[in-house]
């Protein structure tokens, strides 16, 4: 089988930020590190839930939500990717950047977490944590420019 594109960045060399994962017809996929891979400290799992239900939450009810594919998280637990259809590129850097503080802020019930009914592991959540997880990557993200998207760019 030919190795997906996701398999060939070079994981040890990986900062934290946003990168342009791939690019599909329409579709932006965007890697957004938060933790540098292979290093031992992961995103803590009710955190990544957490995230998970605010950034989708914030996404899907902003100015972009048409454009707004998918938000999940990473498998390794090392980030999120955020799927975009029609959203400029800077326009993606601040939708991230502004849910991220969104979630640095937010009080109160995390929405789509009620009930059973509602999510498949509802009661596995801490706000706390979610708000310690995004503190770094936001604060990378606030003068995030186009130019760092790449893998391949050295900042």
């Amino acid at each position: 089988m030919e190795k997906i594109a996701s398999f060939t960045v070079d994981h040890d060399k990986l900062k934290l930020g946003m990168y342009t994962s791939r690019i599909d017809g329409d579709v932006t996929t965007y890697d957004i590190r938060m933790k540098r891979p292979n290093q031992g400290d992961y995103l803590d799992v009710p955190a990544m839930h957490t995230i998970e239900h605010l950034f989708a939450t914030y996404a899907r009810n902003s100015e972009w939500s048409d454009g707004v594919i998918y938000v999940g998280p990473m498998g390794c637990r090392t980030g999120f990717y955020l799927l975009t259809r029609n959203v400029p590129e800077e326009a993606a850097i601040k939708l991230t950047y502004d849910a991220f503080r969104f979630i640095e802020g937010f009080e109160g019930e995390i929405p789509g977490t009620a009930s059973s009914k509602e999510c498949g592991n509802y009661k596995e959540h801490n706000l706390a944590k979610a708000k310690e997880e995004v503190a770094e990557i936001t604060e990378i993200l606030k003068d995030y420019s186009v130019k760092y998207l790449s893998y391949d760019c050295d900042r």
